[in-house]
């Protein structure tokens, strides 16, 4: 476990602007203490060619960052810690620190998240609550994203054996505001999740790395109502990206809130009737759970430390650059695009970032900077 200081070290890096999940955990594969890599980082900056010197976010911030968590009774736990839930560290980018108001007991049972539609119809919410039910008395904990509809349907039902709530804002802030009760409900019962800090009001590019949560921290999603352009259909993809399950309930044609579950289960996604249907299709796996999470870079993050050639590094930035663009991009993919050994390219991708040519996104991917 982390002591307080080491904590407002990881609290200061993270923070640090362009600093996401990958280039975090990169730094310390690199340097190994979040100390060391803020020593580092102006010197980081200046050979990538930044433009304007690179500052880590204020030490005073993360200071009233850990007060406020302490003040709430909040845990902050790092990747690094025993509490810290396996499933998610799995993923490329879990977060280095998650905030948790409630019980960290809860990650050590097999997790299954249950998404879908915010303006649920009476039988999707009723269907929710059966699964969340049933599949609590089998034993898995429920994990949602504490939104109206399906998700709040989920959470409620599964209070008695243990529900997970994944935030987009700060664990001590409401929202929606109509689930005021049920969140308490949820903080004493089960637990409360973020990564982002305290007092932070969700925006929209939080959801997100908020679904990334969601999938990173289940051996499977079921998806339950959701429109042809719902955003419960990017929780979905990033299961896909994780190695996880998933699942979808079917719907009526005539619905618009079953079009996206529907199309989820005409490309592959299992179908589901009953929480039986999710059991047998998770026992089936090799070993009772599938294999989560790994990525190309998994086997190499101990390589491309040594000082590589660099006039090899020159070219390989080009290509890279070339690479990118402003769609976002999963490093898997820009691995496969370049003849270099993974540690190599995910160096380079942390002097693009630090140069600021290049921006981080959730899910590990990576596009040119268009702040730049």
């Amino acid at each position: 476990m982390l002591s307080e200081f080491e904590t407002l070290d990881w609290l200061q890096l993270i923070r640090t602007p362009n600093i996401g999940p990958v280039t975090f955990h990169r730094l310390i594969a690199k340097y190994g203490t979040a100390s060391d890599a803020l020593a580092a980082l102006p010197e980081l900056s200046r050979k990538a060619g930044r433009k304007t010197p690179f500052k880590a976010s204020d030490r005073a911030d993360a200071e009233r960052e850990l007060k406020r968590a302490d003040k709430h009774g909040v845990r902050i736990i790092a990747a690094c810690d025993e509490d810290y839930p396996q499933a998610l560290k799995a993923i490329a980018d879990h977060p280095p620190v998650l905030y948790v108001r409630g019980h960290v007991s809860l990650f050590e049972k097999p997790g299954i998240a249950i998404i879908g539609a915010r303006n649920a119809s009476g039988v999707g919410r009723k269907i929710a609550r059966m699964l969340a039910t049933n599949l609590g008395e089998a034993g898995y904990t429920i994990i949602s994203g504490l939104a109206r509809g399906i998700d709040g349907a989920a959470h409620a039902a599964s209070l008695s054996s243990g529900t997970i709530a994944v935030v987009a804002g700060g664990v001590d802030v409401i929202y929606p505001p109509e689930h005021d009760t049920l969140t308490e409900n949820i903080a004493s019962q089960g637990a409360v999740i973020s990564e982002c800090r305290m007092g932070a009001t969700p925006t929209a590019r939080d959801f997100p790395k908020r679904n990334r949560l969601i999938s990173g921290l289940s051996r499977g999603v079921i998806v339950v109502e959701a429109a042809a352009r719902s955003g419960t259909l990017l929780t979905a993809n990033f299961a896909l990206d994780h190695g996880r399950e998933v699942f979808a309930v079917p719907g009526s044609p005539l619905d618009p809130r079953c079009q996206g579950a529907n199309r989820l289960i005409r490309d592959g996604a299992t179908l589901v009737e009953s929480a039986q249907d999710v059991i047998d299709a998770l026992a089936a796996q090799t070993g009772g759970m599938n294999d989560t999470g790994r990525d190309l870079f998994d086997w190499a993050e101990a390589d491309g430390l040594d000082e590589p050639d660099p006039v090899e590094m020159v070219t390989l930035r080009k290509q890279l650059l070339e690479i990118l663009s402003f769609t976002p991009l999963h490093r898997d993919e820009i691995r496969r695009e370049v003849d270099a050994p993974p540690g190599i390219v995910a160096d380079i991708l942390l002097d693009l970032v630090l140069s600021g040519e290049a921006a981080e996104h959730p899910g590990g991917r990576f596009s040119l900077n268009a702040e730049e």
